[in-house]
């Protein structure tokens, strides 16, 4: 009973301060039709959730937020502004994940910024985020976005769009964002990003990772259905094996392997196809002789060292060469017995430190330590399968609801008019 009075009296808490944030608008000045929608009490909570419970400073951001979108023109951003990034792919909203939160994906090009101005990208942004908004349950309030820096090549400049991106749904979406991941991003920016996100609000929330990491996901492990990816590997199966190392021959070159000691170069390149040629002496001979040397078996002995310059190993004329070791320079010693079995021998055992070697020890907790990128890696595990999901520009413009989707969305279907016939139309 206690419990029930308890939560009963917070949510009588949380009422009153909802009402005292409205009233605190109204006064400051009257709210238009659209901004009472979306004054709602959900959006006053999330508000007052960010500001510590403190109605006057939620309502002081509230007010810059309705400002701000007015100032923006947010209630009239349609998709017809965004006609070529909607068919490159450049913002759209994916699909939903297993609760039902919306997940967006930014795959913006380093010379966007080039050719755009910065108020146009805030406005595709916030478009974006306006249509993953839409696209919400009721019981839904958050959304994943999903950073593609594999376009870009300089860090600071992607840097440049993720800051600004975090910072608008910072202080205008608080409460909306879940996760954010910033994908392959170049190799600087992991410095500059260690020394900004102390600076940045949503940095908790924010995970770098890498798509290589997940090139061996079992349910994505079909290259050919991306011929880009499958172009750059090499396929074995293509090559008939013949099962021994021998020579290799093309119409431009000839690639031939030696398997005898005395050679000096275990290989032997040519510019013309040599593939029935043999290096190398075909008999047991110790020396090389002025018959058995050709244009195609031809070395030079100038970059040899001596040892290497007289033929290797015993030979003998029956059985052939015999090879005693690596380094014939260097004798080995003769086995006087034989050696016992190696899992019997006890090697002595470092001695254990006297003390823990790191302080941390005193906070480690007993089980698996799992680190900060294996919790990235099991974080993006879930959306991997939005990252690699090919771009529909209709099924996209589908999810978006009038006045955003455009002119084409306005129109109803129930409102046009089927073909009729002459005969039918008198």
């Amino acid at each position: 009973m206690e419990k029930k009075e308890q939560t009963n009296n917070n949510q009588q808490k949380d009422k009153e301060r909802v009402q005292a944030v409205l009233q605190l608008l109204k006064k400051h000045a009257p709210l238009s039709v659209k901004q009472e929608k979306l004054c709602n009490s959900a959006c006053i909570e999330r508000f007052l959730k960010v500001k510590g419970e403190n109605v006057k400073k939620a309502a002081k951001h509230l007010r810059n937020c309705l400002t701000w979108r007015d100032s923006l023109g947010i209630d009239h951003i349609m998709a017809d502004e965004f006609s070529a990034e909607l068919a490159e792919g450049v913002a759209y909203v994916s699909g939903h994940d297993d609760e039902s939160r919306p997940v967006l994906i930014f795959r913006i090009k380093q010379d966007y910024q080039k050719f755009h101005s910065q108020k146009l990208f805030t406005r595709l942004l916030v478009f974006t985020l306006e249509v993953a908004i839409q696209t919400m349950a009721k019981n839904v309030e958050q959304f994943v976005i999903l950073f593609d820096a594999s376009f870009f090549r300089s860090a600071s400049a992607f840097m440049n769009i993720l800051l600004a991106s975090l910072k608008i749904i910072a202080d205008y979406y608080p409460g909306r964002l879940h996760k954010a991941f910033v994908i392959d991003p170049p190799s600087l920016f992991s410095y500059l990003w260690k020394g900004v996100k102390t600076f940045v609000d949503l940095a908790p929330s924010t995970m770098v990772v890498s798509s290589l990491d997940f090139e061996e996901s079992l349910e994505f492990n079909d290259f050919t259905t991306y011929p880009r990816a499958a172009s750059l590997r090499f396929n074995p199966s293509s090559i008939p094996s013949s099962g021994k190392i021998g020579s290799c021959s093309s119409s431009r070159f000839s690639f031939t392997v030696s398997h005898h000691f005395d050679s000096v170069k275990p290989w032997y390149l040519s510019l013309t196809d040599t593939s029935s040629a043999k290096v190398g002496p075909t008999t047991n001979t110790k020396v090389l002789g002025p018959a058995a040397i050709s244009p195609l078996n031809a070395r030079s002995y100038s970059f040899a060292s001596p040892i290497d310059r007289a033929p290797r190993g015993n030979y003998n004329n029956n059985v052939g060469p015999i090879k005693k070791g690596f380094f014939p320079s260097t004798p080995l010693p003769q086995k006087t017995q034989e050696m016992a079995d190696h899992s019997e021998i006890r090697h002595p055992r470092a001695m254990r430190p006297s003390f823990f070697q790191s302080p941390a020890m005193f906070f480690r907790k007993d089980g698996h330590v799992v680190s900060r990128a294996d919790k990235c890696r099991e974080s993006f595990q879930p959306f991997l399968k939005f990252y690699r999901r090919p771009y529909d520009e209709m099924t996209y413009r589908s999810k978006m609801r009038p006045p955003l989707g455009g002119l084409i969305s306005i129109v109803s279907p129930h409102l046009r008019r089927r073909h009729m016939s002459v005969s039918q139309r008198f």
